[in-house]
């Protein structure tokens, strides 16, 4: 696999700062690299539309806005219920991530609701698809908002 041209060191070093700082102004970004502020931009832009950087989002505190129950809930449904219930929870405000997973569960979802009531709500609609498993989180052991930038070292090689 042949490595992005636009993460050699400077894009690397670029996503590095715009983790750190995603409102830092193109010269600013551009002394910490060493480019100049059109050059940054350019290579800023390239990232975004090689979908490198995907995106600047705002990382609210869910609690601020009254969400302070957090849940792991594993799906089993399969057939026409599997179908029908990804177009379900596509409908769902509660449902912040749903990812389609291997082994005995079909789908596996991160949910926030504001109540154990709104939770058991939830719930109750779910069984219509299958049969919904959850867990509570009751604290963040590891939370990574960062990836490490370093080149790895299997993808220093095969770019030798």
């Amino acid at each position: 696999m042949e490595m992005d041209s636009n993460l050699d060191s400077i894009g690397r070093k670029l996503l590095a700062e715009l983790q750190k700082d995603p409102r830092a102004s193109y010269a600013e970004l551009g002394r910490r690299v060493g480019l100049s502020p059109s050059a940054t931009a350019e290579r800023v832009r390239r990232l975004e539309d090689a979908q490198i950087i995907r995106g600047y989002r705002v990382d609210i505190d869910p609690a601020a806005l009254g969400f302070t129950v957090k849940a792991h809930i594993r799906m089993v449904c399969d057939g026409e219920r599997y179908r029908q219930f990804i177009q379900f929870v596509k409908t769902l405000d509660a449902v912040r991530e749903c990812d389609h997973v291997t082994g005995g569960d079909a789908l596996m979802m991160k949910v926030l609701v504001s109540s154990i009531e709104e939770l058991e709500h939830l719930i109750m609609k779910l069984l219509n698809y299958g049969v919904p498993t959850t867990s509570l989180v009751l604290s963040h052991t590891v939370v990574r908002h960062e990836f490490n930038l370093d080149v790895p070292k299997t993808v220093a090689k095969r770019n030798r």
